[in-house]
């Protein structure tokens, strides 16, 4: 299998079988995928670890995922809103200590107040921060109009998960009804990415009914749709949905895991010079998850700058850490003694190359 594993490594285009061998390639062959994926990233993006200052601005959600914590149904949440001046205090800490970006993330909210907040946030922040702080989005599906008044703002990338890449699969973890289409977050994907932000989106590995086949065809996904940045995790339970009544899967929390790194390993492989994330609930599995997804080919970590008193509001899944405020001791949070060779990318906006390839096609 070691031979197998290694021409398929060293061929310089990959179909979904080779796609496949990586996924189910030998536990002996692991280190090689890794190791073959930490040089792909040094190679074509270099060895710089980017920051983005998570602020989770509301916990109000209008849709109501299977699998999702803040699910509009689960009455067990207490809800809130950041005022005004608590995002901007988040995004002037993320400034002063030179995280480059911040990360803005909420439930989904089509309101016009909401609309019309979030568009004069970004103008405000980019005003504080004489247009250095960059400003990312996670704010789910909108309307054309709305993604182009927040672009115009000055936010300048756009988070949206599809969650499962596979239409079929897609409706298993999600109501069947009107809000909760798999055409929609296809056409918002498209939206998001000719509005001209720089684009992601991401899945979850080891949902249920989730296959081999499955994960080969998420990768093609985001391959073929030509993202410039990727974030995905491990599946874990909330014991407040229906995806997660019966508590966490612990005996297969292990192999999410690991599959979740062997998809990070795998895409930054295929897709050489795009962002991907090493997510928190990597964490949420091993203490030093996120340092393992950095070691196979990740290159973003996201430090929680939201304030202490409502990240317990903002749990998608059991287990998510609670991180402590962030200082200039240690900044991102990381272990960078488990991940040599690498450096944190302070002040920078830390855009992708492959933005810019895809724009200059345009």
């Amino acid at each position: 299998m070691a031979s197998v594993i290694g021409s398929v490594l060293d061929k310089r285009e990959h179909d979904r079988s080779d796609i496949l061998a990586m996924l189910q390639c030998s536990e002996e062959d692991v280190p090689l995928l890794y190791r073959r994926a930490a040089a792909v990233r040094d190679r074509y993006i270099g060895n710089t670890i980017f920051l983005r200052g998570l602020i989770e601005y509301s916990n109000m959600c209008g849709k109501n995922c299977l699998y999702c914590g803040i699910r509009r149904q689960n009455d067990k949440v207490v809800r809130y809103t950041l005022t005004n001046d608590e995002v901007i205090e988040a995004a002037l800490t993320a400034h002063r200590l030179k995280l480059g970006s911040i990360a803005i993330q909420a439930g989904e909210n089509w309101s016009k107040s909401f609309i019309d907040n979030m568009e004069e946030l970004i103008r405000t922040i980019r005003k504080l921060t004489d247009g250095q702080l960059g400003i990312t989005l996670s704010l789910g599906e909108q309307s054309r109009e709305t993604y182009q008044r927040w672009f115009e703002a000055g936010a300048h990338r756009y988070l949206l998960r599809i969650e499962a890449a596979s239409e079929a699969l897609y409706r298993k973890v999600h109501p069947d009804d009107a809000m909760h289409r798999y055409e929609r977050r296809i056409e918002c994907l498209r939206m998001i990415q000719e509005t001209g932000y720089q684009t992601g989106t991401g899945v979850m590995i080891g949902l249920p009914f989730q296959t081999m086949s499955h994960l080969a065809d998420d990768v093609i996904f985001m391959r073929d749709f030509d993202i410039d940045m990727c974030g995905m995790g491990p599946f874990i339970e909330h014991s407040d949905t229906p995806l997660g009544v019966n508590g966490a899967d612990n005996l297969f929390m292990k192999e999410r895991f690991n599959l979740t790194l062997r998809m990070i390993a795998i895409i930054r492989i295929i897709m050489k010079d795009i962002n991907i994330v090493a997510s928190t609930a990597m964490q949420a599995i091993d203490p030093t998850g996120r340092e393992k997804a950095i070691a196979c080919g990740a290159n973003v970590v996201m430090p929680n700058l939201t304030p202490t008193k409502y990240r317990p509001g903002y749990k998608l899944y059991e287990g998510k850490p609670a991180f402590s405020e962030i200082n200039e001791q240690n900044i991102s949070g990381l272990k960078l003694s488990l991940i040599p060779g690498t450096t944190l990318g302070l002040g920078v906006w830390g855009d992708t190359p492959h933005y810019s390839r895809r724009m200059a096609r345009i």
